[in-house]
Parts: structure tokens; C-alpha cells; sequence
């Protein structure tokens, strides 16, 4: 996601012309497999953290997930002083741009929350970039909060290394849950504010519709704002 302030054309250009071999390789649809380790996580809603590269993304297909009540755009890691998106999108900062998403587990486990996002959202081969975005702050990292999340998420990344559904290693990190900063109020929902955005309609929207088509009972039509 490039730094807003550089304006609407060089995302318009960049939605053009950024069809390198990396970032095809990150539009590729690979349905995960279903989950061997089932999440088992009680009642009452759950909060996860999952970062995958423009948060714009993540932020639109969980707002579309049945089950999920809440999902926000935020940084991940660094400090309260440098949240702020000019800084982290200038790669200067130890921010990942990530989504805190809250969700009901009677409606969707956090396990199949993981197939979705390697899914339809992540790339699990790519390392600090994501789609047209480059930068440790656009890496992949999954951040559970729980013990049950940490132990299914272990055991799910081993599953997708053991699949052979990626043609090249799966590189996606799991770390440690610290500070989560809410972005900015502009950047929370994104992609229901501006769903004719150069940006949101090149790289997003198709990781919605990939969502519809793959796991329609979990798509909720109705974008789901924070």
C-alpha cells in the first residue's frame, strides 16, 4: 500500500503496472486445506491478530466472514509514538500492518479463520511483501492470543508445509502477541468507503469474491463496519 499522501494516480499507476512475477505469484488463489487440529475455544467471542501485507485486504474479506463481529486495521509491534501511517509505510518504524479481528467460534473457528486467510488474503511463500507491497511492515505473520490459538496455529502451518499445495517453502511467521495500535480513522473500512479505489479494485475486491466462491457458506454479503 503505498503512502497515501502521494495521491490517487501513482496507486492507479501502480495498480497498472505492478504486475511483476511476485505479485502474480501473491494473487494466486490456493485453497487451504480444511484443518486437522480443530480449535476448541469455549464460548463467548475471540480476538486474533493476522497480518498480510495491505490491511486494506485483510480488513475487507474478514468484514465479509460470517462470524466475525469486529475486524480493525491497525500496527502490530513498535511504539505508541511512531504508530502513525506515514512512518510505518515508510518502513522506518517495527510496526506490521495487521487487522485485530473479534469473531463468535460458534459460528467460525479460528482454525477455519486460517484457511480463509491462506486462502484468499495471504501468500504463505512471501517474505515482507505482499501483492504489490514491499517491507517487513507488509509481512505475513499470524499473532494468536490465546494458547488454544497459538497450539492450532503451530499445527495448521505444518499441515500447509506437509500439503504440497505451495510450490515453494511456506515462510509465514507466528510471533508474539504485543501492542496492536488502531490505525487511522480514514483507513477503517477502507474498502467499503471507496470500493471504486484503483487499489482496492485490483488487488481486493478479487480476495472477496475468491471468498464468495470458495467458502460460501462463511461469506457474509453485508460488509460488516467497525
Amino acid at each position: 500500500m503505498r503512502s497515501f499522501a502521494s495521491g490517487l494516480a501513482a496507486i492507479a499507476l501502480l495498480a497498472v503496472s505492478a504486475c511483476q512475477e511476485p505479485a502474480l505469484a501473491a494473487e494466486s488463489v490456493v485453497e487451504a486445506p480444511a484443518a486437522k487440529r480443530i480449535a476448541k475455544e469455549g464460548k463467548g467471542l475471540k480476538t486474533a491478530i493476522f497480518a498480510g501485507g495491505c490491511f486494506w485486504g485483510v480488513e475487507a474479506v474478514f468484514s465479509h466472514t460470517k462470524g466475525v463481529t469486529s475486524a480493525v486495521s491497525g500496527y502490530h509491534g513498535g511504539t505508541a509514538r511512531q504508530a502513525d501511517y506515514k512512518l510505518v509505510s515508510s518502513g522506518v518504524t517495527d510496526h506490521v500492518e495487521v487487522v485485530k479481528v473479534t469473531y463468535d467460534p460458534s459460528v467460525i473457528r479460528y482454525d477455519e479463520l486460517l484457511r480463509i486467510f491462506f486462502s484468499v488474503i495471504a501468500d504463505p511463500t512471501l517474505k515482507d511483501r505482499q501483492g504489490p507491497d514491499r517491507g517487513a511492515h507488509y509481512n505475513a505473520e499470524l499473532v494468536p492470543m490465546s494458547a488454544e490459538q497459538l497450539a492450532v496455529a503451530k499445527a495448521y502451518l505444518a499441515q500447509m508445509k506437509a500439503s504440497g499445495k505451495w510450490s515453494r517453502p511456506i515462510v509465514t511467521d507466528i510471533v508474539r502477541a504485543q501492542a496492536f495500535y488502531p490505525a487511522e480513522t480514514y483507513h477503517q473500512d477502507f474498502a467499503a468507503k471507496n470500493p471504486r479505489h484503483p487499489y482496492i479494485l485490483r488487488w481486493d475486491a478479487p480476495k472477496v469474491a475468491a471468498l464468495k466462491r470458495l467458502y460460501p457458506s462463511q461469506y457474509r454479503a453485508e460488509f460488516r463496519r467497525n
